[in-house]
């Protein structure tokens, strides 16, 4: 009875800010001004405009989850290999930028990009052709890559630790080599790695709108825009509420492909 006691503030904590917001979002996203049931805010995700900001969103969320996947993997490969333990200063600097806020990291790259930035300024001094990546697709990519990465290394580092060597050492007795031990051993045993920081990377990069705002400018409307937009701008909770249900249907499926590949946890980051 004490520990189910114990759970009361969590059970609270749960319903204050999950349950009851998530409601919420359900009840606005399904009734109309007045408050009657309608799937219109919903099927409007079909409409031209929300139909090409979600293919977007999806583009470039699934660019940036792949160089991010390219990117981790062969660096949690490194720091495994090199024996480097959970609590090394090689780790807590991947770790440390997540301590930033994220608004601030995004604006810090906002600085650097812009035509007047830190970077053309760089290039203005080594006489070299300025850089226009500012306001376009290649500069939000850039963006979720960088705030995103440690959600792809830590996972993945931390499925690739728990790998015995005695394995590896066994395969080279066997006559495999190197790229027989990636393919069969390595990306095997990582899977709940993998899964795991694809979704942590996915997840976000599809829903956000601060990224697109500050790096892509008023010139590209992710589907993250748009809802803040109905909310913000427009009023319309109805509308975004519906639209916030249909990136929901993402977040489900991500959290079938962890159940169903991570059963134990494998891949937590933490």
């Amino acid at each position: 009875m004490s520990k189910k006691l114990l759970a009361g503030p969590y059970l609270v904590w749960m319903a204050g800010f999950i349950i009851i917001p998530l409601g919420l979002i359900i009840y606005y996203g399904l009734t109309d001004r007045d408050g009657l049931f309608t799937i219109a805010n919903v099927a409007s995700i079909a409409t031209p405009e929300h139909r090409k900001a979600l293919w977007l969103s999806l583009w470039l969320s699934l660019v940036s989850t792949a160089i991010c996947l390219a990117l981790a993997y062969p660096l949690a490969m490194i720091l495994r290999n090199r024996g480097v333990g959970r609590g090394s200063f090689i780790v807590f600097i991947f770790i440390l930028p997540m301590w930033m806020n994220f608004l601030l990291r995004t604006m810090a790259w906002q600085t650097l990009l812009e035509k007047n930035g830190v970077l053309n300024g760089i290039l203005s001094f080594l006489h070299l052709p300025n850089q226009s990546l500012i306001n376009t697709a290649g500069a939000i990519i850039l963006g979720m890559v960088y705030n995103f990465l440690p959600f792809m290394v830590l996972p993945i580092y931390n499925v690739l630790s728990k790998i015995d060597d005695d394995i590896i050492h066994a395969a080279r007795d066997l006559g495999a080599n190197s790229m027989q031990i990636l393919v069969q051993i390595w990306l095997p045993l990582s899977v709940p790695g993998i899964i795991s920081g694809i979704t942590m990377v996915f997840v976000p990069a599809l829903t956000t709108f601060v990224i697109s705002n500050l790096l892509g400018g008023s010139k590209i409307l992710l589907i993250g825009n748009v809802i803040e937009q109905e909310f913000t701008r427009a009023g319309n909770w109805h509308m975004g509420s519906g639209l916030s249900l249909v990136l929901m249907i993402f977040i489900l499926i991500s959290m079938a492909v962890i159940a169903k590949y991570d059963k134990n946890g494998e891949g937590s980051a933490f």
